[in-house]
């Protein structure tokens, strides 16, 4: 079986794990802090900023327009997740605002990835650069306001996002999933790894 094919069950056992969290939302939804809410968030992402799977995002010093939009989105059922719809079911606009600024104040945790080799550095490079990938995401990939900081990611979480928007699976920026459409397999796991060791 090969790591791709693994991949299913790994993400239903986390999916499981993090709705065994949900009735603790229904109780925490009526809480008055921010730093309440957020404390449910680390039944996934985790209590030090080091979520408990690799499919799942850092999101401890991402940038709090992007957690906002994307909080949003999920509220919505523009980006669909099924741990997350009923976790942000009940916050209101100020409070996905808080969250996303409570966390851009946490500082990013260091994942000890290793940096990509060589071959797919220069590779990540020019499939980043013939995509424009730094207009939004900026010099070293740290991202601002709404274009979330890649830098340093989990590699398990970027390559699986990448091929989200590739697929389609993952509908919530149609010109990311417009771009990623023109990407290779290659080339996501390039990016990915490069990305990941930064």
């Amino acid at each position: 079986m090969s790591s791709i094919d693994r991949i299913g069950p790994l993400i239903a056992s986390v999916v499981i794990a993090c709705a065994a969290a949900t009735p603790a939302i229904a109780q925490t939804a009526a809480t008055n802090t921010i730093a309440d809410k957020a404390a449910v968030c680390s039944a996934c992402h985790g209590g030090n900023g080091v979520p408990v799977s690799k499919e799942i995002p850092i999101i401890w010093g991402q940038h709090a327009g992007y957690i906002f939009l994307n909080l949003r989105d999920f509220q919505s059922g523009a980006r669909k997740n099924d741990a997350m719809a009923p976790t942000i079911a009940t916050l209101s606009g100020s409070d996905m605002l808080a969250l996303g600024e409570y966390f851009e104040n946490k500082s990013w945790p260091d994942l000890e990835q290793p940096r990509a080799a060589a071959d797919l550095v220069a590779h990540a490079a020019a499939v980043a650069g013939s995509g424009q990938c730094t207009a939004c995401h900026l010099s070293g990939f740290l991202g601002d306001s709404a274009n979330p900081r890649l830098a340093g990611q989990s590699i398990d979480y970027l390559r699986k996002t990448m091929r989200d928007f590739h697929d389609g699976t993952r509908g919530n920026n149609p010109w990311m999933a417009a771009l990623l459409k023109t990407f290779t397999d290659s080339d996501i796991d390039a990016i990915a790894h490069y990305l990941g060791g930064l």
